[in-house]
């Protein structure tokens, strides 16, 4: 599933926005996909525009959806703007954008308001379409292979931990040699979704060391900060003796430092992801459609990796527009296929949708009107 990313659909998502229009299209993403869809959509009848705004994490995969959709749906323009979970679902709930993507489920406080694009009485509905594990990345000098527990990630994160060969580091790391160099931490700037799954994560592992309740904005004075996926890479890039947390479809040739889960020191991978997110419940008192995931963040399964992201599309239920509404509804029920998933879990190192989320994916996309 860890295939290497396609150079140009990388640079496209790095260059921002991603726009793909009938004479743009990756020839290779989701070739194997037909003009109608298994719920019998007939993809090939579509035509518009849509616009999609947030996570960054999504990026990747969204400009892989996109060039596969052109393929089985030529009439249509998918714009995707990767700024971020946070002000993705902004721009969606004012109306500024046809769907969202967020690596954060809506809030409570945001259901109870009104969209911009959705029917009288509508509300949003979250839709799990991607599925990834957070790596700690690094770079320290002479150091190739790192372990680290909840606990010291959140001592380094939060500042309490400053130096690399500190006892808590070392003891991790018993056969390496950690350099006396003061750690560089560089975290999201914006307000981001991986943020919001990373804290979550160290907030249930490391309540003692990580004092701050779980937030989309990086809570600490430490270290320094940058823009997006793309930017968090950028800042590592120029760094030395630096640590960072970032989707792992844009951690590139950086170090990955392995977690301890359980009593097992456990390397990323997009399996380990995928099992946590099925070892966990939906969050109950929502509507039948809305599929948010509370996760699993203390899972010591065998292979498990509980730093997870699950990353939705945010869309109406219903929307006061109804072409548009069967346009967001052919799109998506495109990007929850088969054919979809696997696409991007090839380009972007993600976890396809399991047999049974898919199901349960495809059935809410099924509900937009």
């Amino acid at each position: 599933m860890n295939i290497k990313r396609i150079g140009t659909v990388a640079a496209i998502a790095i260059a921002g926005a991603v726009v793909l229009s009938s004479c743009a299209a990756n020839e290779d993403a989701g070739s194997t996909a037909t003009s109608s869809s298994s719920s019998g959509t007939d993809y090939s009848k579509l035509s518009g525009t849509l616009t999609g705004s947030g996570s960054s994490a999504q990026q990747t995969a969204e400009a892989t959806w996109a060039a596969g959709f052109q393929n089985v749906a030529s009439g249509v323009t998918v714009n995707y703007s990767p700024d971020g979970s946070g002000a993705g679902r902004k721009n969606f709930i004012s109306g500024a954008a046809d769907f969202a993507g967020s690596d954060a489920a809506l809030s409570d406080e945001e259901l109870s308001g009104t969209f911009g694009l959705c029917a009288a009485d509508s509300k949003a509905i979250d839709i799990p379409v991607y599925i990834s594990p957070i790596a700690i990345a690094y770079k320290v000098d002479g150091v190739k292979d790192l372990t680290l527990d909840a606990k010291t990630i959140a001592g380094i994160f939060s500042g309490k931990i400053t130096k690399w060969n500190d006892s808590q580091i070392a003891d991790l790391n018993k056969d390496a040699t950690l350099p006396d160099s003061n750690i560089t931490v560089v975290h999201r700037s914006d307000d981001s979704g991986t943020t919001q799954n990373f804290s979550e994560y160290v907030s249930a592992n490391a309540k003692d060391v990580w004092t701050e309740a779980p937030s989309q904005t990086f809570p600490y004075q430490v270290g320094d900060s940058a823009k997006g996926t793309s930017g968090v890479a950028s800042a590592m890039a120029s760094a030395s003796n630096a640590i960072t947390y970032i989707d792992d479809s844009g951690a590139g040739d950086l170090d990955k430092a392995k977690l301890m889960v359980g009593d097992k020191a456990t390397e990323i991978s997009a399996e380990g992801a995928a099992k946590v997110v099925a070892d966990s419940e939906t969050v109950s008192g929502r509507e039948d459609n809305d599929l948010a995931i509370d996760i699993n963040r203390e899972d010591t399964a065998d292979g498990a990796w509980p730093l997870v992201l699950v990353s939705y599309a945010i869309a109406c239920q219903e929307y006061k527009d109804a072409d548009k509404g069967e346009l967001v509804k052919g799109y998506l029920d495109y990007v929850v296929s088969k054919d979809a998933q696997d696409a991007a879990a090839k380009e972007a190192k993600s976890a396809a949708l399991s047999t049974d989320l898919a199901e349960k994916a495809a059935k809410a996309v099924a509900s937009i009107k």
